[in-house]
This record gives structure tokens, sequence and C-alpha cells, in this order.
């Protein structure tokens, strides 16, 4: 069955005209995705600077964040319809634009309110970047090497994060936060020169005709919106105990049920969801939102344990964190050049989740007297994994949709990607919250003078305080000492569940790889 209407449905040949160096194309789009995702994670570590210098609380300084989570959440899913109406190229440029121009307005932001207003505009520009310049990757390399082709845009988003935080602590600490969205400008700059010289649009994008799904698109809104609100506030919120959030969780099932029901009637939809008739399709979706679940989960839960309970600096916490990125830097061009060789997909995907789910299973079992190896080879591992999963998963997910509807399931693809990460997220802090409750009331019970143990700890400590702390050395002293330590502990093992049920959620994954078809010799055809 077809997935176009009559007016879109164009010939192979048509597309068979003179294209760019296909390395040139792969070179400016990973501008733009590397300034995207990078500016998404620079934010973070800078909020406490933007809080004091706009003297704003806490509440309201992290809708710098939110405002560009929600408004970047709904374009992203309508980018193949928006690249239709404008082109893809003019779109992707018009876009770069706008974010660059944004990031000027954020960095000379005089209040907090035109910060917020910015970062929305910025939201609204960097949501397209990602998907269009997969679909341009898709549509410039050869079916035979679309594995290579992800590679080069999977370094792009791996390098981003790992540089991001970085990048983004040494700006701000040395000159302030107004700069991280400066170094914004000389980069969007390039990019759009790059974008305007190399990208062409294919036939079929320049004679698509204006259709506007009015309904479709105000319930994505509406339903996008308030789902990524809730994701973002909620554990701050106390989830369900807020009537705000029950009533912003309401009204995003409803918009979202609202929205399939109408875009699955609609002839000319906003975002075509029969793509999702593909099963390779469905399948690759599905492990994109629940891997980026549990891989965004964990990247969440590393630093923090790092830092909170390890006492590790952010530079020695980076030195844990930064080789596993490297990995993954590494094994995605090696993975891309196997499956050009005609490696199937489906064994790396299989493995590289084996993997993932193997790496997280090895940060439960994290204890505080951990050494840095002991800590940072489960996450080279991770890095392995991550590398090795995410290259043949795009391309199999990706190799039965016809060129036309590729703009539209890049859209659809990524979104699923930050919105698996978004619940990845709330999931693990709201799970360390609530498991650090229960394990500090499990071993609150042993703090009694009647346990033997407690009385030969509280010994030692009472002893060691009078020879350092003799100030302290009373019977609230070594209480408090105690307690601290049960903090930690009770951390500790709420970190623990919450990588064990992680580990799981990867590899109960494994299974998926089954689903997917196998990958089409020839160059796909238009239709479906």
């Amino acid at each position: 069955m077809s997935l176009l209407g009559p007016g879109n449905q164009v010939s192979v040949a048509e597309n068979q005209g003179k294209t760019p160096n296909k390395w040139l194309v792969a070179l400016t789009v990973m501008l733009p995705v590397f300034i995207e995702v990078m500016d998404a994670s620079v934010v973070n570590v800078s909020l406490p600077h933007i809080q004091g210098s706009l003297n704003a609380g806490l509440d309201e300084v992290t809708w710098v964040l939110t405002s560009y989570l929600v408004s970047n959440a709904i374009v992203i899913p309508i980018t193949g319809w928006l690249a239709s109406v404008f082109g893809r190229k003019r779109y992707l440029i018009f876009s770069l634009s706008f974010f660059t121009l944004s990031s000027l307005v954020c960095g000379g932001a005089p209040s907090l309110e035109v910060l917020i207003a910015a970062r929305v505009i910025q939201g609204l520009a960097g949501g397209a970047l990602q998907p269009l310049s997969q679909a341009i990757l898709l549509e410039t390399f050869p079916a035979a090497e679309h594995g290579m082709a992800m590679a080069v845009f999977g370094m792009g988003v791996v390098m981003a994060p790992i540089t991001g935080p970085v990048v983004g602590g040494w700006i701000t600490d040395h000159w302030s936060w107004r700069e991280i969205f400066y170094i914004n400008l000389p980069v969007g700059v390039l990019a759009v020169a790059m974008a305007m010289l190399v990208i062409h649009d294919p036939p079929y994008l320049r004679r698509a005709r204006l259709y506007v799904d009015k309904w479709g698109l105000l319930l994505l809104c509406v339903g996008l919106g308030c789902l990524q609100i809730v994701l973002d506030k909620g554990e701050r919120e106390d989830w369900f105990e807020s009537t705000w959030i029950v009533g912003m969780s309401i009204t995003a099932a409803l918009g979202l049920l609202l929205f399939v029901i109408v875009e699955l009637r609609a002839e000319h939809p906003v975002v075509n969801l029969k793509v999702f008739g593909d099963r390779s399709f469905s399948a690759g979706n599905l492990i994109m939102f629940l891997g980026f679940f549990s891989l965004f989960g964990t990247l969440v839960l590393l630093p923090l344990y790092l830092q909170k309970l390890m006492g590790y600096t952010a530079l020695w916490a980076g030195l844990v964190l930064g080789p596993g990125g490297l990995a993954s830097l590494m094994v995605m061009p090696l993975i891309g050049t196997l499956m050009r060789r005609g490696a199937p997909p489906r064994i790396f995907l299989g493995l590289g989740l084996c993997i993932c789910a193997v790496a997280i299973r090895l940060m439960s079992d994290f204890n505080l007297q951990a050494g840095f190896w002991e800590l940072s080879w489960p996450r080279v591992l991770l890095g392995l994994g991550m590398g090795m999963f995410f290259v043949p998963l795009t391309t199999a997910t990706f190799a039965h949709i016809p060129k036309p509807q590729m703009g539209n399931a890049t859209g659809i693809f990524n979104l699923l990607r930050n919105l698996g990460g978004s619940f990845g997220v709330a999931f693990a802090t709201t799970t360390l919250t609530q498991r650090a409750q229960v394990h500090q009331s499990f071993l609150v019970e042993h703090i009694t003078q009647f346990d033997p143990e407690f009385q030969i700890k509280s010994a030692q400590i009472s002893a060691w305080l009078q020879l350092h702390r003799p100030e302290l050395a009373d019977a609230t002293g070594v209480l408090s000492v105690i307690y601290q330590e049960v903090l930690r502990q009770a951390s500790m093992l709420a970190f623990n569940d919450s990588f064990w049920v992680l580990s799981w959620v990867a590899g109960g994954l494994v299974p998926l790889v089954l689903v997917f078809k196998a990958l089409r010799k020839e160059k796909p055809a238009h239709g479906m």
C-alpha cells in the first residue's frame, strides 16, 4: 500500500540527478547535529550561574530547559511535513539561521523572560536539525552505505554530549554563562553557508502542495507539550501527588490519543503514522525508545554516583565517563564499514544490546570502595555497546521506508528517541529517591544499642573522633556520623537497584532483533 497521495508519487528516475560529494554533504549536516545536541546538554551545567545572574528562583530558572525541550519535541515529528511545505534545503537553512540568531538573543538576554522566549525559538528551530540531517544522509548515501552514513551521524550525536558539559563548564567558570550561547554563532554561520552551497532538494520535494492538518497540528502541540512538561517537572512536583501534574498528564494522554485517531483518518496528515505498517520501522522505534530509556537513565545516574557518593570532582568524573564516549566514537565507523561489506545488521544490533545490558548490570554491583578502574571500565563497555547497536538500528529501521517518507520517518524516530531518554531520566531520578527511602528505613532498624555490630562500630567511631574531632566525640556526634554513613549506604543501594532495572530493560530488547526484515540489495522503490 502506498504511503503517499497521488500528487506526491514520483518515479525512481526523477531522483537520479547529479548529487554533490556525499562526504561533503555528511560534513555539512554533521555541523547542525553537533551544535543542536551540544546545546541541549551545555546549558545544564550553567543553570546555577544563570539563576544568580538573573535573580531567578530554582523553579523559574528550570524553565530555561523546559521551554527548549517542549518546543523541540513539538517540531521534531512534523519536520517531514514542514520540509515538504518549504523544501528541505530552505527549511534547513531557515532552522539553522533562527537557531543561530536565537543563540545570540539568549546570550544577550537582559531578563529571564527574554531568555525563556529565546529558548522557545531556539527549540523550535533546533528540533528540525536532527531529522533533516538524518534524512539527507540516508538519501545521499547509497543503500549499501547507509551503515556508514549512520555511523557519521552517530559520531556527531555521541561527541556533542561528551564535549557539551565540559566546554560549558569551562566557559562558565572562566568567562560567563552568556558565552555558552555565543559559541553557537561561528558554527551556525558556517553551517548556513555550507548548506546553501552543498544541499539540494530531491525533485519530489519541489512539487509538494500545501495541506494543513489543523486538528492534527493542534493536538500534537497540546499532547507533546504537556507530556514533556510532565516528564521535566514531575519529579520535582512529586508526580501524581500534584494536581497540576495530574491535570497535565490527563491532557497529554487525551491529546495524543485524539492525535493518533485524527492522523489515521486524515487525507493529508501532518505526521504519517502509516509508516508503522512496516514491521522493521515499528521494531526499530520500540528498540530506540526503550534503548534510550535505559541508556539515558544510566548516563544520568553515573555522574551523580561519582560526584555525590564517591566524592569525585567534575574533572575526575569526566575522566571516568569520557573513555566510554570515545569507545562509541571508535566502534561506529568500524561497524559501518563491516555493514557496507555485507555484514548483517541484526547480529551487531543484538550483540550491542547484550553488551549494554551486561555493562549496566556490572554497574549495579558498584560499592563505595570501588576504585577508578572498577568504575570506568563498565562505562567503556557501555560505550562499545552503544556504538555497536546505534548504527545497525538506524540502518535497519529505515531500510524499507520510501524516500518521499524519509523526512516523516526520521522525525518520528528522533522524537521517540528523545521521549525515551526523557522517560528514562524521569524513571531513574524517581526510582533513586524512592529506593533510597526504602533502604534508609531498613538500615535505620539496625541502629540500636542492642545490636553488637552497632556497639563495635560506635566504639571505633568514638575513638577516632576523640583523636581527630574531640568536639564531636559525644553520643550525639557518634550518631551523627553513623547516620551520614547510613544515608550514603542507602543511596548506594538505591543506585544499584536503578542500574539493575535498567539492565533488564536493555537486555529485554534483544528478542526484538528477530522482527527486522533483511536489508534490500537493490535501491528501494518509492512505493510501499
